[in-house]
């Protein structure tokens, strides 16, 4: 070192000290510098791969889905606490003993929410076992027409299409496994397997009409599917007063009851009403995980959704691509239709069989992502928040309404990550911070360097 740097400088301050530059010890990498930070002009280093799992796992769309069901089972709770009559009392003395009010509204909420829990898993409180675990099958009951709808909506999703001609869609394949189950004779398994059939080309038809239309004169298929809602119910309406569905001798528009060669039979005996119908949908469900992650048609598909322009630039016929989508995703809709009228309304139809699945199954299909795996565990919880309502309604006097305010609320935070990533601060994967650069360490002051000054 020269004795110009270890000279202090004359014109500075009494007292002050003059900076050395730092030295990088022999063998240390170009850039590096004596504390370990990188050097000037120096790019930062990217975050560790642990780091960016972990933003992906905290951050990403599975737990978006889990905290969108926590926040809405927390508003549903707020809501069950201010309608409650006995936390209104409670809170007209509020000032005067307050310890009143919040043990109304946990006894409100937890009662509620307990209620919830034993009407759709177990309810440890009955002494017979088949009424302990009845529950669960019940909410497997209600889930599986919603898992094969949620399917089909959500396998429409990946193609970049909205089907919520749900309803349209399930009236008309209950109208064809309906007609094939109370009018054909046949014996025990071909007559199942042909309704089932009639009720899945009955579907896949309906929704084929929405996809035949988008490929060929560009209709949006929201509009088309939406019409063909009305015109699937108000055609069934019409045929329930006619022969050909209407039940003989009988005044009302309802069905005859299905053969008994055409019913799902029950999975664990009579004394449950779960039938072969989630066994069917469970086989669905690796159906379409297959095709959409394993089969040729599948990638196209997948495709289609991402980019159909840059789809069609690689050789896919995206106007066929739309058809063949709408088809199979009617025909996953129309499945859920015949669960319903061979496995849950066997004893004749109207054109209220649909119960909402149809509208529901778009929920469904949101909260699973559009993912085969992610749909069939939305479908179970929705199932569960079917059948435990009841249980809420019945044991603890709570609206029914309250259930639904919960299932529209997980659909207005499904439909904004920001703002559940917001309220739990959560990272975002798509967007990861870059860390700030080390400032760059300042230079030496010189003799010379302050002469030229």
């Amino acid at each position: 070192m020269s004795d110009t740097e270890n000279t202090p400088d004359p014109q500075a301050p009494a007292g002050s000290a003059i900076p050395a530059p730092a030295t990088v010890p022999a063998g240390a990498p170009t850039g590096a510098t004596v504390s370990g930070q990188p050097a000037a002009g120096q790019p930062a280093e990217p975050p560790s791969r642990w780091r960016l799992a972990f933003n992906e796992i905290i951050g990403g769309s599975v737990m978006i889905s889990i905290l969108a069901v926590v926040l809405a089972m927390v508003a549903g709770g707020i809501l069950i606490a201010v309608t409650d009559e006995n936390v209104q009392k409670a809170a007209g003395y509020f000032f005067a003993r307050p310890g009143d009010t919040f043990a109304e509204i946990w006894k409100a909420v937890s009662g509620a929410y307990v209620a919830l829990f034993q009407g759709s898993v177990f309810n440890p409180n009955r002494k017979d076992f088949v009424d302990v675990i009845k529950p669960i099958t019940e909410t497997l009951t209600f889930a599986t027409p919603l898992i094969a709808a949620g399917l089909g909506v959500g396998l429409a999703f990946r193609v970049g299409m909205f089907n919520i001609g749900g309803r349209g869609q399930m009236l008309i394949a209950a109208a064809c496994a309906g007609w094939v189950g109370f009018t054909l004779h046949l014996p025990w398994g071909i007559h199942l397997v042909v309704a089932i059939i009639a009720g899945v080309v009955g579907g896949g038809i309906w929704g084929g009409i929405a996809g035949l239309l988008k490929a060929r004169t560009g209709a949006h298929e929201v509009i088309v599917t939406i019409m063909l809602n009305y015109v699937a119910f108000y055609l069934v309406s019409y045929l329930l007063r006619t022969p050909v569905l209407q039940a003989p001798g009988s005044n009302n528009p309802k069905s005859p009851p299905i053969d008994p060669t055409a019913v799902l039979p029950d999975i664990l005996g009579p004394q449950f009403n779960l039938h072969l119908g989630f066994i069917l949908v469970i086989a669905a469900t690796v159906f379409v995980w297959w095709l959409l992650n394993r089969s040729a048609l599948g990638f196209k598909f997948r495709a289609v959704g991402l980019n159909p322009n840059a789809a069609r630039v690689a050789g896919i016929d995206v106007k066929n691509m739309y058809v063949y989508a709408m088809l199979i995703s009617g025909g996953l809709v129309g499945l859920a239709g015949v669960f319903q009228v061979l496995g849950t309304v066997t004893t004749g139809f109207s054109s209220g069989i649909d119960a909402g699945i149809g509208f529901d199954a778009i929920t469904v299909a949101l909260l699973g992502r559009s993912k085969p795996w992610g749909i069939f565990i939305a479908g179970i919880l929705f199932g569960a928040f079917k059948a435990g309502g009841f249980a809420m309604q019945a044991s603890q006097g709570i609206p029914i309404d309250i259930v639904l305010v919960v299932q529209s609320l997980i659909v207005l935070f499904i439909a904004a990550p920001p703002l559940v990533r917001a309220v739990f601060r959560l990272p975002d994967p798509a967007n990861p911070k870059k860390p700030k650069a080390p400032k760059s360490p300042r230079p030496a002051v010189t003799r010379e360097a302050v002469a030229a000054k």
